[in-house]
């Protein structure tokens, strides 16, 4: 980990102070479908890594349905003013946890306030639609997103895994800023499309799983077992054969 001093920032449109290059992702910290939580370890993870340097942190509410925006806003106490939070939104749960697509307004508006509580502030930096939804018009969700940043609730549009002709659309209804594609060593797709598009458009780019869930970490071995609440337990990639393939991918 990079001292403080030394660590690159990068700008994204519409955030008050540029944010480093590196950014701690918290899927995991909210625990589900990676083996349950550990608050303690989260919550020392967070703040060092704060410490450290890194200023942006991104959650979501399905991670661990409201967890780890928990963690991350009991974590930040006292630091908020040196990070911004990247934060997302339309996708709703059943009772029993099974999480489906819903950006509509109304669940819109009932998520940035459930965000805002979690996490212990009153405006997120960086407010990310998680997954397009099919099921309502992209005006309806780009339309009601700048109504909070009009507001002052947040600062900034990002989306997630949406195609360049779903950008497109959201873009002729409301500002955007960032794109949060899959991106690692592993998983290059989006060099062909998003990468250059988002260069032309001047869109910062959030790369999440740049670790490919732990493969390019070089902690696993042919050994590593995953429980079956982990989600990589059914996941090609981690089964035999694939796996001792990918990991002498990583040796290499």
């Amino acid at each position: 980990m990079p001292e403080a001093s030394v660590m690159e920032t990068t700008t994204i449109r519409g955030l008050k102070n540029p944010v480093s290059r590196i950014a701690l992702g918290t899927w995991a910290i909210g625990g589900w479908m990676w083996g349950g939580p550990d608050d303690r370890q989260a919550i020392a993870t967070i703040q060092e890594a704060v410490d450290l340097g890194i200023t942006l942190i991104d959650t979501a509410p399905v991670y661990g349905f409201g967890h780890s925006e928990e963690v991350v806003g009991q974590a930040l106490q006292g630091r908020r003013d040196r990070v911004a939070i990247a934060t997302k939104v339309g996708l709703d749960w059943t009772e029993d946890h099974k999480p489906f697509r819903n950006t509509s307004a109304a669940r819109i508006r009932k998520e940035i306030e459930d965000s805002l509580r979690r996490l212990r502030t009153d405006y997120i930096d960086l407010y990310q639609v998680h997954w397009p939804d099919s099921a309502v018009s992209m005006e309806e969700t780009a339309r009601t997103l700048e109504s909070l940043v009009q507001e002052g609730k947040v600062l900034a549009l990002g989306v997630s895994n949406f195609t360049i002709a779903q950008m497109e659309e959201f873009r002729a209804f409301a500002p955007l800023s960032a794109v949060q594609p899959p991106y690692n060593l592993f998983e290059r797709a989006m060099e062909h499309d998003i990468l250059p598009y988002a260069r032309q458009h001047g869109l910062a780019i959030l790369a999440y799983g740049p670790l490919c869930r732990g493969l390019l970490s070089g902690k696993m071995t042919a050994q590593t077992e995953f429980g079956p609440d982990d989600l990589r337990s059914a996941d090609p990639k981690f089964q035999s054969p694939r796996f001792a393939q990918y990991l002498e991918a990583v040796r290499q």
